[in-house]
C-alpha cells in the first residue's frame, strides 16, 4: 500500500493510496493522522500496517486525486534520517575525483564495513515541494537521489525516496568535514509516500532530471540492482550496536552523479522518481 501525509496548514491527514483508489484514514479513524499512528496501531494490535489500513479504507472516505497532489507534505516525520555512502561504483568514482585523500573511498567500497553517517533531524527534512538548501560557503553543490528505507523500532516497514543533498567541495577539501558538506538546513528532501509492498528493492528504476530556467541541464537513470549492499546489511549496520530512535529513514546511497563542474543553483529544480514510490519535486534556495 502507499501512503501519502496531506496538510492544508491546519489539519495533517494521512492518506492511503490503492488500486481502486485513495482513501482518507484519518477522516475514517482521526487517531490516525500520520504514519507513525498507523504503525503504533499496528504494533499494539501484532498486525501490520496494510492490515489496519485496509479496515478503513474499505470504510470509504474517497479522496480526489488533486488533493493528494496539493496537499502532499512529508510523508514520515522521522526522529532520524541516516545515509550510507559508496554504495554504487559510480559513487565511488565521483568521490575520488572530488577528494585530495582519493583511495578512502575505494577503501570503504570495498570493505566489509559499509559507510553510515547521520543525516538529518526532522527540522532539517523537508518534503514535496518544498525548497531543498544549497550552502552558501560552498561552490559545489548536488543532489543526491537515493532509494530510503523506513524503519520502525529498527526493523524495515517500508520504502520512500531521499534527496541526500552534498556540498562536494567542502568534503572535498578534508573527507573530516563531512558533516559539514551533509548537515545543514534544508539538507535532506523525503517523499512523496511511503510504500509497504515492494517485493524487492533491489530492482527499482530511479532516474533524476534538473531543470534550470525552463530547460533540462542534467538527466539520468539507474536501477538498484546496481548497489553493492543490499538494504538487509545496510540495516543490520546502522542498527548494531545503537540506539536507533521509534522511527527513522535509511537513505542507501547514490548512483546518479551530474558531472564534475555542474554545480545546483538557486531556482533550479531536481526531480526524483523511483519506480513504485513517484516523484520527488524540490525547488533549491541558498541557506
Amino acid at each position: 500500500m502507499q501512503y501519502y501525509q496531506l496538510s492544508d496548514g491546519d489539519t495533517d491527514r494521512l492518506v492511503a493510496s490503492t488500486d481502486r483508489g485513495t482513501y482518507d484514514l484519518t477522516a475514517a479513524k482521526p487517531q490516525l493522522a500520520s504514519f507513525r499512528d498507523l504503525l503504533v496501531a499496528a504494533s499494539v494490535a501484532e498486525v501490520s500496517p496494510d492490515d489496519i489500513a485496509a479496515r478503513h479504507v474499505e470504510s470509504g472516505n474517497e479522496l480526489a486525486p488533486e488533493r493528494v497532489d496539493t496537499d502532499q507534505t512529508v510523508p514520515i516525520h522521522a526522529d532520524e534520517v541516516w545515509a550510507a555512502g559508496v554504495t554504487y561504483q559510480i559513487s565511488e568514482e565521483a568521490r575520488r575525483e572530488e577528494s585530495d585523500t582519493p583511495e578512502m573511498y575505494l577503501n570503504v567500497y570495498d570493505a566489509d564495513r559499509p559507510e553510515i553517517f547521520f543525516k538529518a533531524t526532522p527540522s532539517r527534512t523537508v518534503g514535496p515541494g518544498e525548497k531543498v538548501g544549497i550552502r552558501r560557503d560552498s561552490e559545489w553543490d548536488v543532489p543526491e537521489p537515493e532509494l530510503g528505507i523506513v524503519l520502525y523500532e529498527g526493523e524495515t516497514v517500508g520504502y520512500t525516496i531521499g534527496n541526500d543533498m552534498s556540498s562536494r567541495s567542502i568534503e572535498g577539501r578534508n573527507p573530516l568535514y563531512l558533516p559539514q558538506a551533509k548537515v545543514y538546513d534544508r539538507c535532506c528532501a523525503i517523499g512523496p509516500s511511503v510504500v509497504t509492498d515492494i517485493d524487492d528493492p533491489h530492482s527499482l528504476t530511479l532516474s533524476m532530471s534538473i531543470h534550470r530556467d525552463g530547460e533540462c541541464v542534467y538527466s539520468g537513470e539507474t536501477n538498484t540492482s546496481e548497489m553493492v549492499r543490499t538494504c538487509e546489511e545496510l540495516v543490520s549496520c546502522y542498527t548494531a550496536h545503537n540506539a536507533v530512535p521509534e522511527l527513522a529513514v535509511l537513505l542507501t546511497g547514490t548512483s546518479l552523479v551530474p558531472e564534475e563542474g555542474f554545480t545546483l543553483r538557486e531556482d533550479d529544480r531536481v526531480d526524483i522518481d523511483v519506480e513504485g514510490i513517484g516523484t520527488l519535486s524540490n525547488p533549491v534556495t541558498t541557506v
